[in-house]
């Protein structure tokens, strides 16, 4: 069939798989280097205790037939390895339905992953790299070329980001239709950037046109995604652009470099490209079977968009074929840190030495100047922002976090940016309080050095300690 395949789009192909697969590895790293303190075997909420009470079909994958801290480690790293190897072009050099297991093989690693990874995989940036990656499989290589349905299921893939976050913004919270969001947003945000301060500073004026240009880019972008080129290309470009801004602005994992690459399937690059070859029929026929499945299935996030109870980063099916995106519908005012200490004193006076923890990525220590770690993604230091807007968000961990505390447990220490007790003397007690942070003024920064300045609220948890 002549019309199977788009010519012109061989280099967005190939720009799009090369960054998909640098994603893979970050994410595959990310949960090989953190996995045993958060969901391994005697982690914070262990991969066994849910296997044994929820059924395969309600969350597939390789960990609900065995699973062993080693074998989760050995999936791990093996992730790693098929997204290094495709960053380097491995899918290239083989056969046509070779490069297709090839992608396949991280779509499946990773799925095994998100579905035992519980609160700490439950984001919307998991579930689009597997919908996204999940395309990527039918994408081919440099023996076919690309497959127009599969260039059109990604751009509707990135309407249904944009779009989907465009509609929960104006439908949840009055600051966006008042363009007033940005007044608090920078500060508040769940892991503030390097740039982050300086953001939050810009004039309320400019802080109002970046919301106003945010609605257009949501709202009505994403419509000339299906128009011709090079009207599709200038739009994926605008995309890209607010994406790069956002990159600048926070740490949000590897969400917004999914989104550059989704942009990437609109882009046609100039260039002289040969031809590609027909594709041979079993190709055609897979790809638009797998196609048809995809738009069948599509009918609930559209659903979603369109209903006035729109959720947010849900996903529709256990191989999260399909899935919801969205992202701050409501914007925090106010905002609030958990600060962990501990003591070595018999007695857990208020007055005691209570020594701070450091963690890695969010607000701790004033004077800290925030860091980047996107795409690299921090998942404790994020679920702490949580804790910090209610309790119940922390309630299945918590507790067991303190408790991995008062052991010096290796694995959750090594989540940490520093304990302030050696590994041979471990705290007597721990606990929590809660703190208001606000960035400084300019002239605070010039006077103190500081870059947050934070006021005491409430205890968190009591000082805490091992039973006998």
């Amino acid at each position: 069939m002549e019309w199977f395949t788009a010519p012109g789009y061989g280099l967005s192909r190939l720009v799009l798989q090369r960054t998909l697969a640098g994603v893979y590895l970050v994410a595959f790293l990310t949960a090989a280097l953190q996995f045993r303190a958060l969901i391994g075997s005697r982690g914070l909420m262990p991969v066994p205790r849910l296997t044994a009470r929820v059924a395969f079909r309600h969350a597939p994958g390789l960990f609900r037939l065995h699973y062993s801290d080693r074998f989760f480690a050995l999936c791990a790293w093996a992730g790693c390895a098929v997204s290094a190897a495709l960053l380097a072009g491995a899918d290239s050099l083989v056969p046509l339905w070779a490069g297709m297991l090839l992608w396949l093989l991280p779509w499946a690693l990773y799925l095994s992953i998100v579905n035992v990874g519980q609160t700490w995989y439950a984001f919307g940036w998991e579930s689009l790299l597997l919908e996204v990656g999940f395309l990527a499989v039918l994408l081919g290589n440099d023996e076919v070329g690309p497959p127009v349905v599969v260039l059109f299921l990604l751009r509707w893939v990135l309407f249904r980001v944009e779009f989907g976050a465009g509609l929960i913004k104006l439908r949840g919270d009055v600051c966006w239709r008042r363009l007033t969001c940005l007044y608090h947003h920078h500060e508040t945000q769940p892991m503030p950037g390097p740039l982050s301060w300086f953001f939050h500073r810009l004039p309320r004026p400019l802080h109002r046109a970046e919301a106003a240009a945010n609605h257009v880019t949501q709202l009505v972008v994403p419509f000339l995604l299906f128009t011709p080129q090079p009207v599709a290309s200038v739009a994926a470009c605008l995309m890209i652009a607010t994406q790069l801004w956002l990159i600048l602005s926070g740490n949000f994992s590897w969400l917004n470099w999914l989104t550059v690459t989704l942009a990437l399937s609109a882009v046609r690059f100039p260039s002289g490209e040969r031809q590609a070859p027909a594709a041979p029929l079993w190709y055609e026929v897979v790809v638009l079977a797998v196609a048809a499945l995809l738009l069948g299935l599509g009918y609930r996030p559209v659903r979603n968009l369109l209903s006035r109870r729109q959720v947010m980063n849900r996903s529709f099916d256990p191989l999260h074929l399909v899935n919801s995106y969205g992202a701050f519908g409501t914007v925090s005012r106010v905002r609030y840190e958990i600060v962990v200490e501990g003591t070595a004193d018999p007695v857990p006076r208020a007055d005691g030495d209570w020594r701070e923890y450091g963690f890695r990525g969010k607000p701790g220590d004033p004077r800290r100047a925030p860091r980047q770690f996107a795409p690299y993604h921090l998942r404790l230091d994020w679920l702490m922002w949580f804790a910090a807007l209610s309790p119940a968000y922390a309630e299945p961990w918590f507790g067991t976090f303190v408790e991995r505390l008062l052991e010096n447990d290796r694995a959750t220490l090594r989540l940490l940016r520093h304990s302030p007790f050696p590994p041979d003397a471990p705290p007597r007690y721990v606990r929590a309080r809660l703190f208001r942070y606000r960035f400084t003024t300019w002239r605070e920064l010039r006077e103190t050095g500081a870059w947050w300045e934070r006021t005491f609220v409430r205890e968190y948890l009591p000082p805490t300690r091992l039973t006998e």
